[in-house]
């Protein structure tokens, strides 16, 4: 997921370097490192669907309580990405994301001592964790924004959204090899070490080369001049905006919680009956549908506009989880994976949407938006309580609920402009 949350939007021409040929290779060279970045907040995003089933059976907690992990790890996005902004305003954007990967090394390296100091270490890890991919966020999306004409920006964020998805359906698979196939009488934290302490060590190697890389320098424009659809008196002026910004929770929320609960669904006899080591590949297979369909999202969305777009993936994800819900067996089973083929573009559609003719307010409504994937932490708490109550299959019905909002945000504004 990507997300700014300054207070004035970059713009193409806020960027320092060189010119003509020299400039458009260095803009190709730092949107393949931050193309990396996308990949590797998206893996280690992903490892908290493994985590989760093995935390919740190592120390016997409830759904809810298993929730926490969500709770606390997309919390951070809300908690944190406004003093990101400020940091990143004082140290520069490269800096920052140097700082980002730091600090999201050291949360990784936390998940040590977590393992023999109890569930609650592992919530502040966790926190820490993602603290630093929200700084990491906030540093690299500005990135994505402006290298290239601001017309093909909607595309080029559904184009790194699609290298996140890879990190995404890797995530699962290497977490359930290396994490989950422990599952059993032997089963315990520390199957966590290796694997987060590898993770360390990667991040703080990304942020060496990072440092080391020599980037097109962006700076915040405190002058950039106001559209005629952009001059209320704040981005909270914009109904489309708000309306957005809900959706962006929703949508967030009921993704993170599908994945969360896929290992625990697939688990249940009259489903799939899996283990958990078995199932953590099938979770790759609902991210792995997220990526190929912001592939597929990138060339439609050229002819169709977005909103319709986002109006028909709404409507079929409604459709898939009411099957999963209502269903059992194989198709109950495939119903609820093929959601992240429709899952694909909503993200970046939204985003798109809700900043659309904000002018001198659209870096206002990108930190608003960035604030709102707090939903990732409160609707898989939501679900978790249903879960509990009513048992995981019935429990999805609330993500459905979420889909049913973003349908109609999508149908709202399904005319608000053409393929950009």
């Amino acid at each position: 997921m990507a997300n700014m949350s300054h207070n004035t939007a970059p713009r193409a021409a806020d960027i320092q370097g060189g010119s003509g040929v020299e400039q458009g290779n260095s803009n190709t060279s730092a949107l393949v490192i931050v193309t990396l970045l996308f990949f590797m907040w998206g893996l280690i995003t992903s490892l908290n669907d493994v985590l989760i089933p093995h935390l919740k059976a190592i120390y016997t907690l409830s759904y809810v309580q298993a929730m926490l992990v969500q709770f606390c790890f997309f919390g951070a996005y809300f908690i944190v990405s406004l003093p990101a902004g400020a940091l990143i305003r004082r140290i520069g954007y490269q800096k920052g994301a140097v700082a980002g990967l730091l600090i999201a090394a050291c949360g990784c390296a936390l998940f040590y001592p977590a393992a023999s100091s109890g569930y609650g270490v592992f919530l502040f890890a966790f926190f820490v964790l993602a603290s630093g991919i929200t700084v990491l966020q906030v540093a690299a999306n500005p990135y994505v924004t402006v290298l290239g004409p601001a017309r093909t920006a909607s595309s080029r964020l559904t184009l790194t959204q699609a290298f996140n998805s890879l990190g995404t359906t890797i995530g699962p698979a290497v977490g359930g090899l290396l994490i989950l196939s422990a599952v059993g009488v032997a089963a315990d934290a520390a199957t966590v070490r290796g694997p987060y302490l590898g993770l360390a060590a990667a991040l703080a190697l990304l942020a060496v080369l990072f440092w080391a890389a020599k980037l097109p320098q962006i700076t915040d424009s405190e002058s950039v001049s106001a559209s005629a659809e952009g001059q209320g008196a704040s981005a909270w002026s914009h109904r489309h905006l708000v309306l957005g910004a809900i959706g962006i929770f929703l949508y967030v929320g009921a993704e993170v919680s599908i994945g969360s609960f896929l290992v625990n669904f697939l688990g249940e006899s009259h489903i799939a009956g899996l283990s958990h080591g078995d199932a953590a590949h099938y979770v790759s297979v609902y991210w792995g549908g997220a990526m190929v369909g912001r592939f597929i999202g990138f060339a439609v969305m050229r002819t169709v506009s977005p909103g319709k777009t986002l109006a028909f993936n709404s409507l079929a994800a409604i459709a898939l989880v009411l099957a999963a819900v209502f269903g059992k067996g194989s198709v109950a089973m495939w119903a609820i994976l093929a959601v992240g083929l429709c899952n694909s573009i909503m993200f970046p559609t939204i985003f798109s949407m809700a900043l659309n003719g904000l002018g001198k307010h659209t870096g206002q409504g990108s930190g608003i938006l960035c604030m709102a994937i707090v939903g990732g932490a409160l609707v898989p708490f939501a679900q978790g309580a249903m879960a509990d109550a009513m048992g995981v299959q019935t429990s999805f019905l609330l993500p459905a609920a979420c889909y049913g909002f973003i349908l109609y945000f999508g149908v709202k504004y399904a005319s608000m402009y053409g393929a950009k």
